[in-house]
């Protein structure tokens, strides 16, 4: 082990590295925040000023962190938000959280990484050790990051260290209902061994398993493998359910009694479509890459052609109960329930929502939206828009009623009884009885 090396194991040991997280949301605020907690210092960096005050000021805007957890570090003195980034050679171990997104022909947009490796770049010394959370494709660890970071003359491994860990962020989940940043594994994949070992060290003390790999790509792989493996169940479903809507069967019926088998069977269930920070954009990812080795993913790619067909579905569900009623959907005010992509959430990055209401406004629909944790929201294409308070007057004044997201606020008793349609998209009536039921059309 190099000098740089021992030194900041020890100071990992000994819990007197100072940590910076690039990117403060998600991913990066509960890892800053669990950070501080287990006695660290914590720089967090972001672009936002907005964020950065109110982080600074106690305010936690992500709802798996309380406002008093993040109050707590404040006072102890061990977080502090910033936006200069200068304050990145403060810093001994830097973890970067940044988004990845897909450009408008759905490939990677790396912009986010590149900039804040840039940042990394300009303040970049011995000892110090660089941790890439965002998801990506394979390579991008050693093909993006490491020369940027490499321009500057040090030596990877040696003078400084670079890794690969990918988030596992599940928004929503907490070690309290199931799994958070404490009690979920660590996948860690350094340049070097050193890079592992160092990085090993420091999530360590963050999570209760670390699990090391061979190299950043094959951490790299891991995450989209996790979040492929998904998609493709959510494909199979998505298709399942197509099917059983022309077989006039119920799919969550044959889903339910598919899991009564206790073993060589997992349960995926239908939806209005992807949605959410992953499971939409990873495969793009893996597809984009695997062309380079002159190799077509036809079954991830099929996976997401179905998929993408889910809000069209929806939207010929609410044309359909439309005209039991002799109503055309040109004109109709059709109420979505729901804007986050999953429930009790108010992440709504990707939501099913925002295909499902340009399809419907498309057709002339008058198209109204309601969540009980979501007031302000702006769609993909940047249109703010604004939801509206659920209530009996409008529940009876609206034409379709579309559960979009099963939130458990939802009164869905009080919403079949009063609305004159229902298209139930999660399953979120199942509970009800069965005359109501009846009123209900099953995605």
């Amino acid at each position: 082990m190099t000098d740089n090396a021992t030194q900041l194991h020890t100071k990992l040991s000994e819990r007197t590295a100072t940590i910076g997280v690039i990117g403060m949301g998600y991913v990066g605020l509960p890892l800053a925040v669990r950070a501080a907690a287990q006695g660290f210092r914590v720089l967090g960096f972001d672009v936002s000023p907005e964020r950065v005050a109110q982080l600074n000021a106690g305010s936690s805007y992500i709802g798996d962190v309380t406002s008093e957890d993040l109050q707590a570090m404040r006072a102890n003195g061990r977080l502090e938000a910033s936006n200069d980034v200068t304050r990145m050679a403060e810093c001994d171990l830097l973890v970067i959280c940044v988004p990845t997104p897909l450009n408008q022909t759905r490939d990677p947009d790396l912009s986010y990484i590149e900039a804040a490796s840039r940042d990394v770049a300009r303040s970049l010394r011995q000892g110090q050790l660089v941790i890439l959370e965002s998801t990506t494709y394979p390579g991008t660890t050693r093909e993006v990051v490491q020369p940027i970071l490499d321009s500057g003359g040090l030596q990877v491994g040696h003078d400084y260290f670079l890794a690969f860990s990918p988030e596992r962020i599940d928004p929503g989940q907490t070690s309290s209902k199931g799994f958070g940043v404490d009690n979920t594994p660590k996948v860690v994949g350094g340049v070097t061994a050193a890079c592992t070992n160092l990085t090993s060290a420091f999530y360590r003390h963050i999570t209760s398993q670390v699990v090391p790999v061979s190299s950043p790509d094959a951490a790299e792989l891991t995450k989209l493998f996790e979040n492929i493996f998904r998609a493709v169940n959510i494909a199979l479903v998505n298709e399942l359910a197509l099917l059983c809507d022309r077989m006039n069967l119920n799919v969550w019926e044959v889903i339910e009694a598919a899991a009564t088998k206790p073993y060589g069977f997992m349960k995926f269930t239908p939806g209005p479509g992807l949605g959410g920070h992953c499971i939409p954009i990873d495969p793009f990812y893996l597809t984009w890459k695997a062309r380079a080795y002159d190799l077509t993913t036809r079954f991830i790619e099929l996976a997401g052609e179905i998929n993408t067909q889910m809000p069209r579905h929806v939207h010929d569900l609410v044309v359909r109960v439309l005209n039991r009623q002799r109503k055309a959907l040109n004109g109709a005010t059709v109420l979505l329930l729901g804007v986050a992509y999953k429930p009790d959430v108010d992440d709504y990055r990707e939501s099913p929502a925002f295909k499902v209401m340009d399809l419907l406004a498309a057709d002339g629909a008058n198209v109204i939206t309601c969540d009980p944790h979501i007031e302000h929201f702006a769609s993909h294409d940047g249109q703010s828009y604004q939801t509206t308070p659920l209530s009996d007057e409008l529940l009876a004044a609206c034409d379709c009623v579309v559960i979009i997201t099963n939130h458990s606020a939802f009164p869905y008793q009080r919403i079949v009884e009063l609305a004159p349609a229902v298209v139930d998209t999660r399953n979120a009536t199942r509970h009800l009885s069965a005359e109501l039921r009846m009123r209900v059309a099953l995605i």
